[in-house]
Formats: structure tokens, C-alpha cells, sequence
């Protein structure tokens, strides 16, 4: 099977998880605190930011055709105010070598990381963070909008929700299990961060139990005691405030560069509901998903994240089915799952759909394979039926650093011996690139302002 020619088949990276040394953002600080939430700090990564022509060539080799990747904002913003013009030239140059390539360029304008100086403005609790916001984005999109197609605005715009929810089940536990245990305490095994209610690597016994003694290290740090991160347990009106910050960065877009197509993508489960959970997963969906569709009105496309699938009973989320396959994140996996949620985004979102994400933890590449194989199938049932699906970016295009649970999840179709750096392409790299239809560099032969020669000094380099 091949998708129709212009259909986009690639991978997806974010900056702060490949790139290494970023510094000047509110997750380099965490990492590096004493009383830290991460099992390591993210330190070089795999080094993308020094050999991403590398991996584009990579990608472009195998057969893809598209790569979606993030800008930095504290990269871009190091200190409030002050913009870096090296830094958006360095992004420039991975747009030129995506062209080159034959590669189309997605860009995320923020993907969970923020500069450490927002987080001490009071982060994504503050009014005053959508204007932040949509200025950085303005700054990008007058240096870099007329090289691209397709920006999303925020990543997984509804993530802070979810963290607050599973936060709370979270707790709810640990309480029962005290009162059960006279007050001893909940076990480790009480930990259910990685169920896939929450598509991100998450420690959250170790949030909890570090809560009180990071308090004053984070005084220290940011200025403030409560660190309101994108990914921080999100308030409804930091909800409303997420939004505010999407609605300000389209007005923006739209102004500076209407030619491109926007959107943003959001973190999706497939909720399905056992006998008596209806209710519960229906107040699950609109949590997740239907009640930004306002705030999307006016969207190009949405960005659909789909990892698993969840089950709703009366009493709320169910555990995994007893003997379920589970991947290394203790995800079920589920690959269907992704075309029950693009059917069910389309009876309501009326744009396009591109899957920014789907991909699977394993060690073993042969389960990767058949999961990209069994979602692809299920993309192109939805594209049979009507459903205007425009791509699909596989998680990840290398081994990376997966937030709070560090470097032991890998989800990449590129190995990445981190001692040396050394990539090792996987099959399953080759497997996606062969559901794609456009042949590798087709379209940059005659990339303007931007040549062969240039390209193969950032190979050498």
C-alpha cells in the first residue's frame, strides 16, 4: 500500500528532546535541580541541533517525505525581550535542508518546553502569557514564514489538562491505599502515570513525593515556589489561557504569512466506553477534545496525537486489560486506536487532519512495524471513507529523551548510540517510507536559494 502522491508520510521530533544544550528553558532547569523530577537530565541529547542535515538525509534515503519539528522559544527568546537572530538562522538553515531534501517542513512553535523566564512570570498561569506568546511568534514568522507551508501553533494544547486529572486520580489512590494501610502509605506500584491517560513519559510518585522539598529550589531558580510549566496540572483557566495564546498566534500567522496552513495538535485517546461508563466517557471526550472545537474555528487542520486507547466504566478509567501487550511507556498496545479517534474528531472538526503523532516504545522493531503497518491501515480506511486526512508523522525519528523517564524509552526509527552519537537506521524507518509516494528529494532538485553544494557541506560538517 501507497498513499495517493502529495499525501505527507514522515516523523517527529521536539527540540528540547533531540537537540541538546538547551539551556535557557524552564525543563534545563528542572533537570539540573537537586530535588528533580527527571530520572536524568537531557544534557547534549542526540545532538540534532549539530547533525540534523544528517538526519534528514536519513529520512529522505528511507523515502519520506515530511518532518515535523519544533522551534525553540528559548532558544529564540533566551531573556524576555531579546531575540537571537542566530538562532533563527540556524532554524532557517534546517527548513533549506528539509527543502533540499524533498522534505516538507511542519513547525511547532512550542512543544511543552518554554524560556525559564516566562515560568518566572507566573508560565502558562499568567494572563500576560498569550501576548508573549504571539509576539515570539510574530519574531519567527516575519524570519521564517515565507519557507513554510504548515505550522502548529502548541503541541498537545490540552496536555496540562490531563496531567490535572491524572494528578488527582493520583491522589484519590494514594488516600484510599493510606486509609487502607493505617496510614502507610502507597506502594510503588501505585504509580499509574503510564496507563496512557497521559501521552508524555511522566514520574508521578516522584512529583509527588519531591513536591514540598523543591518548593524552595524552585524559589531559587524561577522566583516562584509553583512552577506553572506547559505540562504542569492545569487550571481551567490556564485551559482558557492556552487557547487565548492559540487564537493570538493565528491572528498573527494570518497577518504575517496567510499563505501558510495552521493548526494545533491535541493529545487523543481512544475512549471507549464498558457498560455503564458512558456518561464517564463522554464527559471524557469533552475534557480532551470537543470543548476547544470553538477555539479551533478558523484552524487549516487539526493535529491529531494518538498513542492507545482507554476504557470507562462507572467507577471512571479502567486498568489495562489482564495479558494486555503492553509497550515500554506500560501503554496497551493498540494500534486501531488511532482510526477510531480520527473518525470520531471528523464529526466534529470539519478542516483537515494530520496525525503529528502515533509511534510505540518498544525494543522490539518488529512490533513497530506492525503498528505503524495496522495504524496505517486504519488512515487509509478513514481517506476511503471521505475523511480528509492530509498525512501522518510517526513518534519518533530517533531514540530520544522522553521527558521525566529520560533516555529509556525508544520510540525512534533511528537507534542513536549516544557515547558516539552514531545513528543506526532501524527497518521499520524504511517500512514507513515505503506507504510514502513521492520519491526522495523529488521536490528539491531546484530548491530556491539553496544548493547541492550547501547541503553537503552540513553533512561533512
Amino acid at each position: 500500500m501507497a498513499f495517493e502522491k502529495g499525501f505527507l508520510i514522515g516523523a517527529a521530533t521536539a527540540a528540547h528532546q533531540v537537540e541538546g544544550g538547551n539551556i535557557h528553558s524552564d525543563y534545563w532547569a528542572q533537570e539540573h535541580m537537586n530535588h528533580t523530577d527527571f530520572s536524568e537530565p537531557s544534557g547534549d541529547a542526540v545532538d540534532h541541533y549539530n547533525r540534523y542535515a544528517e538526519d534528514i538525509r536519513l529520512m529522505a534515503d528511507a523515502g519520506l517525505n515530511a518532518y515535523r519539528f519544533s522551534i525553540e522559544w528559548a532558544r529564540i527568546e533566551p531573556q524576555e525581550g531579546c531575540f537571537d537572530e542566530a538562532q533563527i538562522a540556524h532554524y532557517r538553515d534546517v527548513i533549506r535542508t528539509c527543502k533540499a531534501y524533498g522534505i516538507e517542513p511542519i513547525v511547532t512553535l512550542l512543544h511543552f518546553t518554554s524560556p525559564r523566564w516566562l515560568i518566572s512570570r507566573g508560565g502558562w498561569e499568567s494572563d500576560e502569557t498569550p501576548g508573549y506568546f504571539a509576539r515570539y511568534t510574530r519574531y519567527v514568522m516575519e524570519h521564517l514564514g515565507s519557507e513554510l507551508h504548515y505550522v502548529c501553533t502548541i503541541n498537545e494544547a490540552n496536555m496540562g489538562i490531563q496531567v490535572a486529572a491524572i494528578a488527582k486520580r493520583y491522589m484519590r489512590q494514594m488516600m484510599a491505599k493510606m486509609q487502607a494501610a493505617g496510614g502507610n502509605g502507597a506502594g510503588k506500584n501505585d504509580d499509574h502515570s503510564g496507563d496512557g491517560t497521559v501521552q508524555m513519559g511522566l514520574n508521578l510518585e516522584k512529583m509527588m513525593a519531591n513536591q514540598k522539598a523543591a518548593e524552595k529550589e524552585r524559589m531559587e531558580i524561577f522566583g516562584v515556589a509553583k512552577t506553572e510549566c506547559f505540562t504542569s496540572p492545569r487550571t481551567p483557566h490556564g485551559d482558557e489561557l492556552v487557547m487565548e495564546a492559540h487564537r493570538a498566534a493565528r491572528a498573527v500567522i494570518r497577518e504575517v504569512a496567510p499563505h501558510v496552513r495552521l493548526g494545533l495538535t491535541l493529545s487523543l485517546h481512544d475512549i471507549q466506553a464498558q457498560p455503564g461508563g458512558e456518561e464517564n466517557a463522554k464527559r471524557e471526550w469533552a475534557e480532551e477534545f470537543t470543548h476547544y472545537l470553538p477555539a479551533l474555528e478558523g484552524d487549516d487542520f487539526l493535529g491529531v496525537q494518538n498513542y492507545t486507547r482507554t476504557r470507562t466504566d462507572a467507577d471512571g478509567t479502567m486498568p489495562t486489560p489482564e495479558g494486555a501487550e503492553l509497550t515500554q511507556m506500560d501503554y496497551e498496545y493498540y494500534p486501531q486506536a488511532l482510526e477510531h479517534v480520527i473518525r470520531r474528531v471528523a464529526q466534529d472538526f470539519k478542516g483537515d487532519l494530520i496525525v503529528t503523532e502515533n509511534g510505540i516504545a518498544t525494543a522490539d522493531d518488529t512490533r513497530r512495524v506492525s503498528f505503524i503497518q495496522e495504524a496505517l491501515s486504519g488512515v487509509e480506511a478513514c481517506i476511503l471513507d471521505g475523511i480528509p486526512v492530509k498525512g501522518y508523522m510517526y513518534w519518533s525519528l530517533m531514540d530520544n529523551f522522553e521527558w521525566q523517564k529520560g533516555y529509556s524509552m525508544t520510540f525512534g526509527l533511528i537507534a542513536v548510540d549516544r557515547a558516539t552519537q552514531q545513528r543506526s537506521p532501524k527497518p521499520s524507518l524504511h517500512v514507513l517510507g515505503g506507504f510514502c509516494n513521492t520519491s526522495p528529494r523529488e521536490n528539491g532538485q531546484h530548491t530556491p536559494g539553496y544548493h547541492s553544494s550547501d547541503m553537503q557541506a552540513h553533512i561533512d560538517a
